[in-house]
Formats: structure tokens, sequence, C-alpha cells
């Protein structure tokens, strides 16, 4: 958009969805910008991606803008680079903190990085008390009294120094530009921070709803899965393997259980593969364990190394075993209780026969065709053909 700008046409500028600008008819480089927040700053433009912040509308004048953004101009044809620019000029066209990030440095930082969203909320929530000062009038003074509000406030030492690198890089941006020659967070050290952290072991209760948590999450699969069947059985499709013999429906129990009972880490389970259990040995090698780590060298004749690691391998392999086994026995007690407790009630009454399926298998297997051409013809499994036939035997 272009035109002649006046203060009144300044004052009729609404805030839209989308930041845009004004270019001035008078001054041709000069223009306005009006971000969706309702900001509006005096800026100026010497070439393709090369715009300057002169200052907001209300504390710059349209004149004083005007008037710096022709020396702008100026130096930029004499010298390819405005001289405020080239030699990091303050004064009156030094931004503000806001419209520095705004202008200048989110656009920059987009960019170059991909989660520029966390970034911008962090700046945009944080530091408002020195939002509005110009780069060169922010000390480390101020910066450590906002810092230590954040702790009064209950801050986690972490989160503070996370909050405070994100407005570091800002300055050291600013720096770099050469709109301030000095960083205000130089002198002010970080906080210290307990790397180790607080090592915590689940309690008795915890660790009885996360295992069921877990059993629910498993019946609940199972009892899809059933009911996915039921419902192919009676449209004559092919059943999906069912999951009630299986001691596990999928990966994230036994993960969980080999964790907790072994103390591996998430990145050693990811990487574990068959090839690292030798069923032979009964031993399990985890590439990230010291004692894996010991175990795949040579013990160089040391017996008594070789059968200790040994004996914690085979030991692990058997806790997993174990582990399988009574998650397996407690689902099959489950089941068979629900299943009594589904006949006192009367309501359970098992599978529903398909008739016309038995009826056509019956048919095929009769005229003499096999196990395989019968399942193909009848559109169901060698499984489901031999179950029928065995039935019919009886």
């Amino acid at each position: 958009m272009k035109s002649k700008i006046t203060q009144k046409l300044i004052g009729s500028l609404a805030a839209e969805a989308k930041a845009y600008r004004v270019h001035d008819t008078v001054q041709p480089g000069f223009f306005i910008r009006v971000l969706p927040s309702g900001h509006k700053s005096y800026m100026v433009t010497w070439g393709r991606n090369k715009n300057a912040t002169l200052g907001r509308v209300g504390v710059l004048t349209l004149d004083q803008a005007r008037t710096e953004a022709a020396q702008y101009l100026a130096d930029a044809h004499a010298h390819g680079e405005p001289l405020a620019i080239a030699q990091g000029r303050k004064g009156s066209a030094l931004p503000s903190l806001r419209d520095f990030i705004d202008d200048t440095y989110m656009p920059w930082f987009k960019a170059h990085h991909k989660g520029h969203e966390k970034t911008q909320h962090t700046l945009s929530n944080n530091f408002d008390p020195i939002m509005a000062q110009r780069l060169d009038a922010i000390t480390g003074r101020d910066l450590e009294q906002i810092r230590t509000g954040w702790m009064q406030a209950g801050n986690k030492a972490s989160t503070v120094n996370r909050k405070m690198g994100s407005i570091s890089g800002v300055f050291s941006r600013a720096v770099e530009w050469e709109y301030i020659d000095t960083h205000p967070l130089a002198k002010l050290k970080q906080l210290k921070v307990d790397s180790k952290g607080v090592i915590r072991y689940l309690a008795a209760d915890e660790t009885k709803r996360l295992r069921d948590a877990l059993d629910a999450r498993q019946d609940e699969m199972r009892a899809e899965r059933e009911s996915a069947n039921a419902w192919r059985t009676d449209r004559h499709k092919e059943p999906m393997p069912s999951l009630l013999e299986l001691p596990f429906t999928d990966h994230l129990k036994p993960m969980v259980l080999v964790s907790l009972n072994t103390g591996m880490r998430r990145g050693e389970l990811f990487d574990l593969k068959w090839s690292a259990v030798n069923f032979d040995t009964k031993t399990i090698t985890a590439a990230d364990l010291p004692t894996s780590h010991q175990g795949m060298q040579d013990t160089k004749g040391d017996e008594f190394t070789g059968r200790m690691l040994g004996a914690i391998n085979s030991m692990l392999v058997e806790m997993m075993a174990a582990i399988a086994r009574k998650d397996y026995e407690q689902r099959r007690e489950r089941q068979a209780q629900g299943i009594e407790k589904a006949k006192a009630a009367g309501k359970y009454q098992g599978r529903p026969v398909d008739a016309d399926l038995h009826k056509r298998v019956t048919e095929l297997l009769s005229a003499g065709l096999g196990i395989r051409a019968t399942a193909r013809h009848a559109n169901c499994s060698t499984t489901t053909v031999l179950r029928i036939r065995d039935l019919a035997s009886t």
C-alpha cells in the first residue's frame, strides 16, 4: 500500500490478522509497519531485505522519522549502507528490545531454527519490564531483577537458565550485528543446577497401579480383537490372529516390565535386538550396560569375572521369563473367573456359530476338495476348515 503518510493516516491504520506496510509517497523508502498486536513503527528500506526500524509511532514524531529516513538513504547511496548500521550508531534510531525482536531477530531466527514458536513464546511472556527500553539502555542489573522475580515465584534453576538463554541469544545477535557494543549478560553467571537430579523409585501402590493399567490395556486390546473377528466371521472374512493365547498383545508391557526389573533405560530397550539374547547360555547383552560391555570382551582368563557376568545376564533372562509366565497365568486365571461369572449370570454364550459357513465347508469337504481348496472357496482360513472337519467327525 502506498500513500502520503500523515498524522491522520497514522491514526486511521487498524491492526489486521497479518502485519502490513504503508509506504510513503513523499519520501521513497520510508514506510510504517503495523503489527497484528496494533504496534506501529517507522521504518526505512534501502534495498531488498535491507530494512531498519527508526522508532515506535508515538515515541518518534513523523518529522523526526522522515529526517532519519532521509539520512539513512543518503548514507546508503554514498556508502552502500547507512552509517548507523555500519558503525553501530546510537541515538533515536536505535530500536527498543520489542522492535528489535519483532523486526530483526525473529525473522532471522525463524529462517534458521525450526522450533521458533517456543522461543517466541518465551520472549513475549517473560520480559515485559524491559521490552520498551532501547537496546543500549538494558543492563545486567535489569536482567538480574527479572531473574530474581522468577526464582521468588518458584521457578527452578533449570527453568530460569532456559529463559535467560532465550534472551541471551537476542543480545548475542545484537552485539554481532553491531546494534550494541557489550552483552548485558556478560557478567551474569548461570544458576547452578544439580546435574545428578533426584533418584526416586516407584512405591508399592504405584507399581501396582502401573501393572493394573498395563493389564487393563491388554485386556481391552484382546476384547477389541475378538469383537473384530466376530464381525469378520459374520461377513465370511478371514479372522485376524487371536490375542487370547498370547502373553503380550504388543511391545509396551514387556518393555515396561523389563525396564522396571532390570533398570534398563529407554534407549537401551529400543536398541535391544534378538541377536543380543542367547537362549543357549541364557544371557542378554545390552550395549549400554557396563556388565554387557565387559561380558562382550575377553576376560583374559579371569574365571571369576566371567562366571559373575554370566550369572548376572542369566538372572536377567530368567527374570523376564518368570515375569512373562506369571503374567500369562494371571491373565488366564482372570479370564476363567470372568467366564464363570458370566455363566452364572446366564450371559456367557461363547462365540456364535456361523451355520452357513459350517454347511458350506462340510459340503466342499464331502465333494472331495482338500483343506486349502475348501478354505479358498469358502473364503475362510485353513484353521477354520480343520475345526469344522473335526466337529463334524465327532
